[in-house]
Formats: C-alpha cells, sequence, structure tokens
C-alpha cells in the first residue's frame, strides 16, 4: 500500500487502514492490506523481541554530562549546521521538528517547532531517551539504523500503539571514511505534517552532511601530508603515513595504497599488519609513519573471534604478533559470519545467493569482499572465498534468543543461518 500518497490526499483515512493493518498483524488476523514491506519486517523483528505494542517501555535518560560528553566525541557535530539548514529552515511553519542520534539511537540533539517540541516531550522522544527499535519499536530513528536505509513511519506503522499519533522520515548517517553508522537524522511531527516528499528531503539533506565529512576527510589529509613530506624524504625502504583510521597521505619506496587497515587500538611499536607484514609504528601529529620491514616475514598461526553478541559486532584477531581488533558493518559482519560457517569456502555467486538471494548480484559481493581484506589480508583467501587453513575460527551469538542478523528476512542463507 502506498501510504504518502494516501495520506497526501486524506490523512485521516490512511490512519484508519493503517490502525486496521496493525491490529489485524497483531492478532494474527487477515489485514485489509498487506503492510509495506520495510515495516511489515520491522513489527516481526519486534514481536520477536519482545517490545509491547501497547505500552512499549522507556529506557532512563542520558545525564546531560553524559549527553555533553558524547556531543563532542561524535563526528555528527562537525554536520549539524548541514542539517539545521537544511531541515529546520521551515520547521514552524511544517510544524515539525530535527532529531538527531547517535550510533546507539540516543538523542544528542533536538529543534523545531516548540509546540511539536512539546508534544515530543509526551512520547519520551527527549535528549538523552534511547529510541532503538528493540526498545521503543519501529520509529524513525531505530529503524533506520537497523536497515541502513531512510525510512518512513506513518501513524499507526509504529509499533507502539502511543505513537500513532505521529509520523516521522529518518535517514542513517555514515562515516565516509569506512561506512560505519555514526547516526540519524530524523523529521517528525503530527500526522498532518507528514508529506509524500518528507523522505527524500531528509535522505538528500543527510547525504549534503555526509559529503560535508568527506570535504573534512580530504582536507586533513592535506594537512598530514605536508608534515609527512619532509618525514619520508629521510628514510630509506618502504614506508608510509596514513591517519588514524588508516588512510594514507604519503608514500614512499612502495605503491600506493589507498587505505591501511590498522587495529582499532594503535600503539607505537612492532606490529603485524595484513597488508605489510611486521612494521613498526611511529606517532605522526594527525596519524602515524609506519615502516615495513624488509624480506619475508611469514605469519603467524592467527586466531580470529567473529563477535555478533552485542550491538558493535567486531572481529578479533589474535596471533604471535600481538592481537587487534575491528568494529563490523553489518554488511561485513554478514559475510564473515558465512564464511564462518562454510570453511571450504563461498564463490562471489554463493555469497550473492546467501545475503542478497540473488546470484547475479556477485559485483557487490566482490566489491564488499576487497573491503574486508584490506584489514584481514593474508586471513582470507580467495577463488573461493573462505578463512585461510590454519586459522581457528570462532563465532561468539547473541546472548538469548535473538536472532544473528534482523535485518536479513529476504536472505535465505542468513535466515537458515540465524536459526
Amino acid at each position: 500500500m502506498d501510504v504518502s500518497h494516501l495520506a497526501a490526499v486524506d490523512t485521516a483515512r490512511a490512519a484508519r487502514v493503517l490502525d486496521e493493518v496493525r491490529s489485524a498483524a497483531l492478532s494474527g488476523r487477515s489485514a485489509p492490506v498487506a503492510p509495506r514491506p520495510v515495516i511489515g519486517q520491522s513489527w516481526e523483528r519486534m514481536l520477536r523481541s519482545g517490545v509491547d505494542p501497547d505500552h512499549g517501555r522507556r529506557s532512563g535518560l542520558l545525564s546531560m554530562d553524559e549527553v555533553r560528553r558524547r556531543r563532542e566525541a561524535s563526528p555528527l557535530r562537525h554536520v549539524l549546521p548541514v542539517l539545521r539548514e537544511g531541515l529546520l529552515s521551515v520547521a514552524d511553519v511544517a510544524r515539525h521538528i530535527m532529531v538527531v542520534a547517535d550510533d546507539e539511537g540516543r538523542v544528542l540533539w533536538r529543534e523545531g517547532s516548540a509546540p511539536v517540541l512539546r508534544k515530543a516531550d509526551g512520547l519520551g522522544f527527549e535528549i538523552g531517551a534511547d529510541w532503538r527499535e528493540d526498545v521503543v519499536g519501529t520509529n524513525g530513528v531505530g529503524t533506520p539504523a537497523v536497515t541502513g536505509r531512510p525510512v518512513q513511519v506513518f501513524a499507526s506503522e509504529h509499533f507502539v500503539r502511543s505513537h500513532a499519533t505521529w509520523t516521522c522520515a529518518g535517514a542513517p548517517l555514515t562515516d565516509p571514511r569506512d561506512g560505519r553508522l555514526i547516526g540519524v537524522v530524523d523529521v517528525s511531527g503530527p500526522l498532518e505534517s507528514m508529506h509524500p516528499a518528507t523522505l527524500a528531503w531528509v535522505d538528500s539533506v543527510a547525504k549534503l552532511a555526509e559529503a560535508r565529512l568527506r570535504e573534512m576527510h580530504v582536507r586533513s589529509l592535506e594537512r598530514l601530508r605536508a608534515v609527512a613530506a619532509p618525514v619520508l624524504t629521510r628514510i630509506d625502504g618502504r614506508a608510509l603515513v596514513v591517519d588514524r583510521h588508516g588512510w594514507t597521505a604519503a608514500v614512499t619506496g612502495m605503491p600506493y595504497l589507498k587505505r591501511l587497515a590498522l587495529p582499532k587500538s594503535v600503539s607505537a611499536g612492532q606490529r603485524w599488519l595484513p597488508a605489510l607484514g611486521r612494521c613498526s609504528l611511529e606517532p605522526l601529529a594527525g596519524g602515524w609513519l609506519v615502516r615495513a620491514e624488509d624480506g619475508p616475514s611469514p605469519r603467524p598461526a592467527a586466531r580470529i573471534v567473529l563477535d555478533l553478541g552485542g550491538p558493535r559486532r567486531s572481529v578479533r584477531v589474535s596471533d604471535g604478533a600481538g592481537a587487534w581488533s575491528r568494529e563490523l558493518s553489518p554488511r561485513h559482519a554478514e559475510l564473515l559470519y558465512l564464511l564462518a560457517v562454510h570453511r571450504a569456502g563461498r564463490s562471489a555467486a554463493d555469497l550473492a545467493r546467501d545475503v542478497f538471494g540473488d546470484p547475479a548480484r556477485t559485483v557487490t559481493v566482490r566489491a564488499e569482499m576487497s573491503r574486508v581484506r584490506r584489514y584481514l589480508g593474508a586471513l582470507l583467501e580467495h577463488r573461493p572465498y573462505r578463512f585461510t587453513e590454519s586459522a581457528e575460527v570462532e563465532v561468539v551469538p547473541p546472548d538469548g534468543s535473538g536472532d544473528l542478523f534482523p535485518r536479513t528476512a529476504s536472505s535465505p542463507g542468513l535466515v537458515r543461518g540465524s536459526r
């Protein structure tokens, strides 16, 4: 059902239809029309996770000290002017508010129409509130964070009944350096404030914000390059200077490498890096000077732990050269889980079928696996893709009966693996 166009013509009628659809879905009866797939899949997640559709629940608000700490640490602070300029210019007339939440669903900023802000208070949509999907149900902050794409939630498409007088449209914001979710921007308001173009509008402003982050990254690499140039002229052998996230500013004695996979916690000294082998790392203003040792340096046997048990999924690697960990994007967690389950390996077509239900989507799979191999390097082999035989691989699943991959209802290989 095309809710947005129906609501544009008759908001009250659209709300009534959606209330019937929600009631039927929760009671197991046949619905007059099917909910939109993104909403239906979210409702299924809510039913499995035990969210109360009639009352919901509210977590405690963060203290203002903690809110301030998160604001100062979040890259979202750099794009607030872009979000405000794009989304708040007509806030009072359109009767909406802008909400910006971090990657854990905590509301850090909230601005806009004063009457609508007061209504949001009544819903618990306050500074410091937790609006993850598994806390407050289907909504314009938590659902985009789970699906990784823009989502509009109208009236009774909200899972919790008390939110049915509300409409919201949210888009995820990702770090252009690594694709990691850094937050969600949402426009919310009463039912009548919804417009068919709202979602596209919010998404376009989110993309502008991400473009601003890319510009900032390019400028920071240019500054680091100016620092690196005189340092590298005095070095013989292979070396490069990278920023704190591994993006290369300058190299000498070796081919250019766009990005070097670094451990999550980097410290000076001797380290093993998948792309270069044994290296020495020295701090440099805004980054690291990395010197690669000459000659072959065989990698020690490794133990790989794929941790899927928490909201921040990660891979941890330990071997004779040390230990490191890396946070995983949802897609990389899915791909590595499949390789852990299928130790004999999976072709690009196999992975495309497992993840997307479509074996033809090999280009996407190969692109993602290329990114994975940047940080796992020699621990992964290809043709087919697989973990090296010498590596010990362990998967840490979530506690309880939760799904491994709640966003993958249409992914046959992952649905089977999640059960």
